[in-house]
Parts: C-alpha cells; sequence; structure tokens
C-alpha cells in the first residue's frame, strides 16, 4: 500500500491516502517518507515541464506572427535610400559678386526700360494732342486774368490767333474746306468743350454786361458764375460735353470704299445705320470720310476732326454697307453746297452706286441725275 502527500490551496498538512494493492511488486524494504517525497518531487518535475512546455509554444507562436507582420510590412513598405546630393565648393573670394545673376538683372531692367519706353511713346502718340491743348489752356483767360501783370495787347492777339488757328486746322489742305460755325467756336477752345450752342447762350449775356472780365472767367468763377438761364440751366451746360477724337480714336471711325460699299477700315465691318438714329459723316481735308453715330451733347460732327476743317459734313443712310441716302445738314459746319458736291465726287471717284440714292435737296438731286 502506497501512501501520497500533497499540497492544496487552503489547506496545510493535509493527507490523502490511496489504498492499492499491487502484487507485481515487492513493497518491502520501502519507507512512507522515502515514497512521499519521491512521488512529491516526481508530480512536481512534470508540472514544471507541462508549464514550460506551454510557455516554449505561445512564444513559438508570437515570433512566427511577429515575423509575419514584419515580413508583411516589408513587403509593402520598400526602402530606397537616396544618395546624399555632393556639395561643390568654389575657390573664389565672397567679395567678388555672381558675374551671371547682373548679367540677368542688367537683361531684365533693359528689358523693362524698352516695355516702359514703348508703353510711353503709345501714350505720347494718343495725346499729344491732348498735351499741346493745355499748354495752350496755361495761357487761357482765367491764368492771365489772376496775374498782378496786366495781359498786353500782342499777347492777346497771340492767344486769339492760337486759338483760331484750332477751328482753321485742315484749311491749308483745302481752301475751299468749311471751318466750324462762329458760334461754335467756344466749344472748340472751351477745356471742357461744352456744347456750343449752349455756351453760346450765356456768351450773349456775357457780352452785353459789358465786364471786364474775360468769359469763361466770368462763366466759371467769375461775376457770371451764379447766372441761370432757363433755356440751358447750369446742370445741361455742365454735362453736355462734346467728344473731341484723338489721332488713335479717330481710326476707329474711318470709312473705306471696297466694291462700291462702305466698310469701316479698323473692324472690317460693313456700314449698318440703324432706324430711330442719326448717322453723321465728315470728309476731312486729306480726303478720309469718318461716320458714327450722332449723340446730341456728346457726339456730334466736330467730335471727328475735333474742330477742325471738313471738306464736307452730312448725314446718311446706309444697310448693309450699300448708301440709300445723304444730305448735306450739319449745324457745326453749316456745309454749302460747293462741300456737298466735293462729297458726291469723292463717291464716284470709288466707284459707288449713286443712281438710287436719295438726296434730301433738290438743286442736288438734279446736279447728281444730270451728272451721272
Amino acid at each position: 500500500m502506497t501512501i501520497l502527500k500533497s499540497d492544496s490551496f487552503k489547506k496545510t498538512d493535509s493527507e490523502t491516502i490511496t489504498t492499492r494493492t499491487d502484487n507485481s511488486r515487492n513493497l518491502k524494504n520501502c519507507r512512507p517518507e522515502k515514497v512521499i517525497l519521491e512521488r512529491t518531487l516526481s508530480m512536481l518535475e512534470r508540472s514544471l515541464s507541462f508549464t514550460s512546455l506551454v510557455e516554449d509554444k505561445q512564444n513559438l507562436g508570437s515570433n512566427n506572427l511577429d515575423g509575419k507582420q514584419n515580413r508583411l510590412k516589408n513587403n509593402l513598405i520598400p526602402t530606397i535610400s537616396l544618395p546624399e546630393p555632393p556639395v561643390f565648393f568654389f575657390q573664389r573670394p565672397v567679395s567678388v559678386p555672381d558675374a551671371a545673376a547682373i548679367k540677368i538683372q542688367k537683361f531684365y531692367k533693359s528689358y523693362r526700360t524698352r516695355r516702359n519706353l514703348a508703353d510711353c511713346a503709345v501714350v505720347v502718340e494718343e495725346l499729344w494732342w491732348k498735351a499741346l491743348d493745355f499748354a495752350a489752356l496755361r495761357r487761357s483767360s482765367v491764368s492771365f486774368f489772376n496775374e498782378e501783370k496786366p495781359e498786353t495787347a500782342v499777347s492777346k492777339w497771340a492767344r486769339a490767333r492760337t486759338r483760331a488757328a484750332k477751328v482753321g486746322k485742315g484749311l491749308s489742305k483745302d481752301e475751299k474746306a468749311q471751318k466750324l460755325a462762329l458760334q461754335h467756336w467756344l466749344e472748340a477752345i472751351d477745356p471742357r468743350h461744352r456744347y456750343g450752342h449752349n455756351l453760346h447762350l450765356y456768351y450773349d449775356i456775357w457780352f452785353k454786361s459789358s465786364s471786364s472780365q474775360p468769359f469763361f472767367y466770368w462763366l466759371d468763377v467769375g461775376d457770371g458764375k451764379e447766372t441761370y438761364l432757363e433755356k440751358c440751366p447750369r446742370p445741361v451746360l455742365q454735362r453736355q460735353c462734346i467728344k473731341y477724337l484723338g489721332p488713335k480714336e479717330r481710326e476707329a471711325y474711318e470709312v473705306i470704299v471696297e466694291n462700291g460699299k462702305l466698310v469701316f477700315k479698323q473692324s472690317r465691318m460693313l456700314v449698318e445705320t440703324t432706324e430711330g438714329t442719326k448717322w453723321i459723316f465728315v470728309l476731312s481735308t486729306l480726303r478720309a470720310l469718318y461716320v458714327g453715330k450722332k449723340k446730341k451733347g456728346k457726339f456730334q460732327h466736330s467730335s471727328f476732326l475735333s474742330g477742325g476743317a471738313t471738306t464736307a459734313a452730312g448725314r446718311l443712310v446706309a444697310h448693309n454697307g450699300i448708301i440709300e441716302a445723304i444730305w448735306p445738314y450739319s449745324g457745326h459746319y453749316h456745309p454749302t453746297e460747293e462741300n456737298f458736291r466735293e462729297f458726291v465726287s469723292f463717291l464716284e471717284e470709288h466707284n459707288v452706286d449713286l443712281t438710287n440714292v436719295k438726296v434730301r435737296c433738290f438743286t442736288l438731286w438734279m446736279f447728281i441725275h444730270v451728272h451721272i
């Protein structure tokens, strides 16, 4: 019979006695204390070996899992090693500037200068005539009136001659050209180019007042600045300013004749006058034709040539570039029959068919049909 003794939780010195009959073994000379000790040691060894076996398997599984994850990471995120950029060193003094950079800067500055000069050239070409007007305006009646030294008679005549030359511009090319009507001279010499008809109403009052102040000084800042007319109130006078075209602006209104039709030279569009509007034309002393839509108090016959003399002026009707009607009417130039004949001759020279053109003047109608 074998007696076993083992430790258990919450019990000390507890014994479990198991009796087993064993006929095949001889238990003689076996002491109980020795047997118990041996069995206890063997059970402890088996327990320790099982625990270590479980831990080894767990460690082996975790190691395999970590290895797989590391291999996946290595496959998904490849590592690329880039070579370090080489560093070059130039053996030169620090005080020596970079010649290439200086050369680039010089090229850029020269380009910028040329660009600015080109822009200035365009501006000068467009506004040179305004600059001349400004220089002339410095000799206006307002500035001279404010000077302590009175203006001499010679200076007055020189100023009058300069202003008269403005409205007579172009007469050297054509002695028969028509100047701006006298009542519209004020419009041409006015810095704001206020509508000549309106200015003339105030001019009559100034003339009758026998004022010693020059007209524009009297009108704007002098004794007549409070003068108010029912026929032309001050707001209307200041609002109705005629547009005077410069050389570049004028190009948009120039018309040429191609195959007997009127065509805008710049846009290449056929002249098409819309119903309900008035279209006007002028023929310059250089035989250049300009056509545009009239806007009372803003754009009129004097706009095309900035108040200069014209060979012909009037109104016209044209559809698809074909002239249907013309008549010599212009409040700014008062064209004569001779002026209008010059316009008819111009059209004939360019092979314009005038057979079916309506003319709003009996004598001219007779002239056209007899001449043709």
